[in-house]
């Protein structure tokens, strides 16, 4: 059995792994490369042919770890992608709009080029491909094992970071060995509003671990809240709008339950919020149908008859001219808008038209990749380019990490601890290099084996039986030196003693 790491390996986007386990080739995630990581990757063609794989595992819907299935169908793949029912529901929607960004971005580049007198260059993948592709998916429920073929087996469990994301635990059973493999996808942040807490799983002999956050700590969720409430009222007094570039499933989603409370409290009187995303209107109906995987608390609001993704005052916009109408709008409005990291889409429009202004906020909610747009603003940038346009950066520019869906340092640190026993060794991906190297040091102080996963790079389970003999004589000898004094033992007492140790 073994692995190569092909993406969210010594970074943080484009989650896409390798499993060779009893002759077939099994994906962890197939995700697209986002910001930097797609300029020195690339997202058009994989490091393997897609016609070898069987099954694709996928964690969750984020485009990151789902974006590119569509062109892996394209190119051949013709396997079961297995998931969750939410994560189904939501790739049904987000796919798609990945394929019409892919068509509507090279249009554009198209038509540049045609001026050029040079050839049109086809998308990497279309609506269509998108659609078709989702005829491959299979859809289970959390908590049930599935064997999909001899010596696999496989359990859905949540992962508290989005509507039906899943920590994936696989038992493998080769040559009458059997090894656990536990594959985190993202980790969630506790207390994030709708969604559960992080399952805690009992053990595994290896964990392929995230460290997106491995080396910061969010603020509390409550601080956090109570943050956006006074950027909202502070800004709504200085007479400008908030603008909060936010992923359109699963951040947006918390953002309105957040403001929900705050309005039914009435502590934010008369704002009106718009939802400016196709695709955040679509995945919230997606959210109300799954329901059941809601955390305690908002199952107990929609009992009492409170939805919270609804209130007075909010709005979804769904046209292109409904979304023009909102850059006239000079003060009062909180607009939510997609895409978060502020790389593509109707964003980008409401940052060209507020960013200049000194009475407006643009408030950050979700991780920002190095090198997009929106890690720019909030770095520091004086001015970005919008359209081909230079924009002043005169807004009050606010991060509030405390909202993220990936657990932060401690959030990863006590996941891992609740292991009844240490995994054998914990593989670290999807993390930057400062944020992974920071994790690793942490988890080693507390007697975990760790690694760093980089791109290319392939484990395997039988490198513990490649120890050389002077390795065992080491450890023979430390092990006999740790006994202590045995010549006052029996037999028993000895075997008794070096179970203890091991």
């Amino acid at each position: 059995m073994d692995i190569n790491f092909y993406g969210a390996a010594s970074c943080v986007t484009g989650s896409c792994h390798i499993m060779r386990a009893n002759g077939k080739n099994i994906l962890l995630d197939c995700g697209m490369f986002q910001g930097r990581d797609e300029r020195e990757r690339g997202n058009e063609d994989f490091p393997f042919n897609p016609k070898d794989i069987d099954y694709v595992l996928l964690s969750h819907a984020h485009i990151d770890h789902s974006g590119r299935i569509p062109l892996l169908f394209k190119k051949g793949f013709g396997g079961f992608v297995i998931t969750t029912e939410a994560t189904y529901d939501l790739c049904n929607i987000m796919l798609q709009d990945s394929g019409h960004i892919q068509e509507m971005e090279l249009e554009w580049k198209n038509r540049k080029r045609e001026r050029k007198g040079l050839d049109k260059l086809d998308p990497m993948y279309t609506v269509k491909d998108a659609a078709d592709s989702l005829s491959l998916f299979r859809a289970y429920s959390y908590d049930r094992w599935i064997e999909l073929f001899e010596g696999f087996r496989i359990r859905f469990r949540d992962a508290g970071h989005l509507l039906g994301s899943a920590i994936i635990e696989i038992i493998i059973t080769e040559d009458g060995k059997e090894i656990k493999f536990v594959y985190t996808g993202d980790l969630g942040n506790v207390d994030i509003p709708l969604i559960n807490d992080p399952t805690y799983i009992d053990y595994a002999d290896y964990v392929i671990m995230e460290t997106t956050y491995g080396d910061r700590v969010h603020k509390k969720v409550n601080n956090s809240f109570e943050e956006l409430s006074y950027i909202i009222k502070d800004t709504m007094k200085k007479g400008g709008n908030v603008v909060i570039p936010s992923f359109a499933v699963g951040r947006t989603q918390e953002v309105l339950y957040t403001l929900n409370s705050y309005i039914e409290k009435n502590e934010l009187k008369g704002i009106n919020v718009y939802v400016d995303s196709p695709l955040a209107i679509e995945s919230t109906k997606v959210f109300r149908k799954h329901t059941k995987n809601y955390d305690e608390e908002a199952k107990a609001l929609l009992k009492s008859g409170d939805n919270p993704l609804e209130f007075t005052g909010l709005n979804f916009t769904k046209t292109a001219e409904e979304s023009a109408k909102l850059n006239k709008i000079q003060s009062g409005m909180v607009v939510i808008s997609a895409s978060g990291m502020c790389e593509a889409g109707r964003i980008k429009h409401h940052l060209k038209h507020n960013l200049w202004r000194k009475e407006c906020a643009i408030v950050f909610v979700g991780y920002q990749a190095e090198g997009t747009l929106g890690r720019k603003i909030l770095e520091g940038a004086k001015t970005v380019k919008i359209f081909g346009e230079e924009i002043a950066v005169n807004a009050s520019i606010y991060n509030i990490p405390g909202l993220s869906g990936h657990a932060d340092r401690y959030g990863l640190l006590n996941w891992i601890m609740n292991f009844k026993t240490k995994p054998k060794e914990v593989l670290l991906a999807h993390g930057d290099e400062e944020a992974s190297k920071s994790f690793k040091e942490l988890i080693k102080s507390k007697g975990f084996n760790a690694r760093i996963m980089n791109v290319g790079e392939k484990f395997s389970t039988r490198e513990i039986f490649k120890e050389s003999s002077q390795t065992k004589k080491e450890k023979i000898f430390r092990l006999l030196d740790s006994l202590g004094n045995i010549d006052d033992m029996d037999n028993k007492e000895i075997i008794n003693k070096i179970n203890e140790i091991i």
